[in-house]
């Protein structure tokens, strides 16, 4: 079985699906931008029961590696690869900004912007959709503030939570908003190969917000 997962939103979202086919046979998706580390393993379990097989039924791993912020994008990578190194399987990473825009029904180029946070959006560009349903991406992923990418996404529908946040600055949305990434897209994508694969590496875009101190401060006067 092919177990897909995805934490790089607000969203902790799981599926366990056909490993040749996608299809999803258990799935579960909630919203919860503080919890990722509280939320995953149980959604895991959970989809597993549902599905009726346990961990030593997993043949492959898909997991979205973000962009995302950085903690929870790295509670959902830390596990998929403990979990693959432990089960001997491989892990398959995927852009999360790529599996929104699988999820756009429009037959016709959309852009996709998530919440980045700090008043920014993570964003990429997409052609229209393949005759297999996959998407190429133009443009991005990138990190920027909604006013200076605007002109960049002009013109297009924009799905992801990005474009409910920023409507006033970025435009056109699609008329239903597609805002977080879904697993059961996830799954599908990876087994009928439509999706780009890629390292399960975290991809940020830009520094986490901790920063290394610079050492004690001297309390001795001159």
């Amino acid at each position: 079985m092919l177990l897909a997962f995805d934490t790089s939103s607000a969203a902790v979202t799981v599926a366990i699906a056909d490993p040749a086919t996608g299809a999803a046979v258990a799935s579960s998706t909630t919203v919860d931008a503080l919890r990722h580390g509280e939320l995953l393993a149980p959604a895991i379990a959970a989809a597993l029961a549902e599905a009726g097989c346990t961990a030593r039924d997993l043949t492959r791993i898909a997991v979205g590696v973000g962009p995302g912020p950085f903690t929870g994008l790295r509670v959902g990578l830390v596990t998929a690869r403990t979990m693959a190194d432990v089960l001997g399987i491989e892990v398959a990473g995927v852009c999360s900004l790529d599996i929104l825009a699988h999820q756009s029904e429009l037959a016709l180029p959309v852009a996709v912007a998530t919440d980045a946070r700090r008043k920014e959006i993570y964003w990429a560009l997409y052609d229209g959709p393949a005759a297999d349903g996959s998407r190429r991406r133009l443009e991005g992923p990138a990190v920027d503030k909604p006013a200076d990418v605007a002109h960049v996404l002009s013109g297009l529908p924009v799905i992801g939570r990005g474009a409910v946040l920023y409507a006033d600055l970025l435009g056109a949305t699609a008329d239903e908003v597609v805002e977080y990434p879904s697993a059961e897209v996830l799954a599908r994508g990876v087994a009928l190969g439509t999706l780009e694969i890629v390292a399960p590496d975290p991809l940020y875009l830009r520094r986490p917000d901790v920063t290394m101190s610079g050492g004690p401060k001297s309390v001795l006067t001159k």
